[in-house]
């Protein structure tokens, strides 16, 4: 074998296993599996026990990962199903962006910090890590639900105005100031890919089908929609998007053949070998001696002030429809994760952001990822009459758009 592929592969089979076996033992506790494959990060990465260090590697399989949890979720809406609640999307997302951004921003002020770290810490509050929520929602069986198509819709959303947010940022910080052409280049590519996926692309799926009945290939659909997945995350990440956002898109498009070409039982196979791995890494982020003193308290105080502005924020636009509507798409924007990490990196390597700074935001990540899921997972299940996982009726449903009260 070639130098170093018996160690890789000794990582892969190590993380593997035990993210499964400590998502059993959460799912044995009414718990999501994710929050398990999380802790297992946390507890055996490379700053607890020390028993597996993620190689460069491994965190790139991580990614992959990280695009088939998207990719699975997309396929599960549909692009009439995501504008119907396209509106609200954007709501929840503008004010996703707005309130923890002047929170943060202001407490880190408060506490002396320096207005560039502030701004970076502010910043990286904003992003909401998606793939933990759609995970979560998968393994519940409600992505189909009303709310749960209004916070994939805002996830979209605010993928592109944290892109936005970061370039901005980062030219202020830098010195150069904002490259308003840049900037607007960016901001209408980005439009224009979501705009294209959105109406464009389940045309061209659609002349694309009869097609593949004169093809020999075996499986040649999966073969089809595997290639658009990655070809999608590619061009996502060419643009500046993140390319799990390109995979959703690339879900969406395909999701009114999915069951034709019995696509969610095969993609769900190979999402539940690959996820793991991204789950597993986001623990193995944090590095839990950072925290002692003054670097303790802040990370504690921005943590909630990170729950609290997204639950406040994100609900305020759907407080119309109902206070469980309203939690489940606060709680499911809470998780912050690799956008925020990104943020983080940026203004570190930047030498704007101190490495207590840059520790807070590790465990700010760290904590609204860990939180999320089971609130998420109790809002859910009262609502499904107290079982583990929701109950067939609140499925049934919410198919075909239905309301989720």
């Amino acid at each position: 074998m070639p130098s170093g592929a018996d160690t890789l592969l000794l990582e892969l089979f190590a993380i593997f296993v035990w993210a499964k076996i400590f998502g059993e033992l959460f799912e044995r506790l009414s718990f999501p599996a994710v929050l398990g494959e999380i802790l297992a990060g946390i507890i055996l990465g490379p700053h607890a026990a020390r028993l597996i260090a993620p190689t460069a590697n491994v965190y790139a399989f991580a990614e992959i990962g990280a695009i088939f949890v998207l990719f699975t979720a997309g396929l599960e809406t549909r692009p009439q199903d995501l504008l119907r609640v396209g509106r609200q999307s954007l709501g929840v997302a503008l004010a996703g962006v707005v309130f923890p951004f002047v929170l943060g921003f202001f407490y880190m002020r408060l506490r002396g910090g320096a207005t560039h770290e502030a701004v970076f810490v502010a910043a990286a509050m904003v992003a909401t890590s998606v793939a933990i929520t759609a995970r979560v929602l998968a393994d519940l069986h409600v992505l189909n639900a009303r709310f749960a198509r209004i916070i994939m819709g805002a996830a979209v959303f605010d993928d592109i105005l944290g892109m936005i947010l970061l370039a901005v940022v980062s030219g202020i910080a830098s010195g150069g100031g904002i490259r308003w052409l840049h900037l607007g280049v960016t901001f209408a590519e980005a439009v224009g890919f979501a705009l294209f996926m959105i109406f464009i692309g389940p045309r061209i799926v659609r002349r694309v089908r009869p097609g593949l009945r004169h093809i020999s290939l075996q499986n040649a659909p999966l073969v089809l929609s595997l290639a658009i997945c990655l070809l999608l995350s590619w061009a996502a990440a060419r643009i500046g998007m993140a390319a799990i956002i390109g995979a959703f898109f690339a879900g969406l498009v395909l999701a009114d053949y999915a069951p034709e070409w019995r696509l969610q039982p095969r993609i769900h196979a190979i999402n539940e070998f690959l996820a793991p791995f991204f789950f597993f890494t986001i623990g193995a982020r944090l590095d839990v001696h950072l925290f002692s003193g003054d670097v303790l308290f802040d990370a504690l105080i921005i943590s909630l002030l990170a729950v609290v502005s997204k639950v406040v924020g994100c609900g305020l636009p759907v407080l119309r429809e109902g206070w469980p509507t309203t939690l489940r798409v606060g709680i499911g924007m809470m998780p912050r994760g690799e956008v925020a990490l990104i943020v983080a990196l940026v203004g570190l390597q930047m030498n704007m952001v101190s490495q207590s700074a840059y520790a807070i935001v590790i465990f700010m990540t760290g904590f609204t990822t860990i939180l999320a899921p089971p609130l998420l997972r109790v809002l859910i299940r009262d609502q499904s009459g107290g079982k583990g996982k929701a109950a067939p009726a609140l499925v049934a449903a919410h198919e075909g758009g239905g309301d989720d009260e």
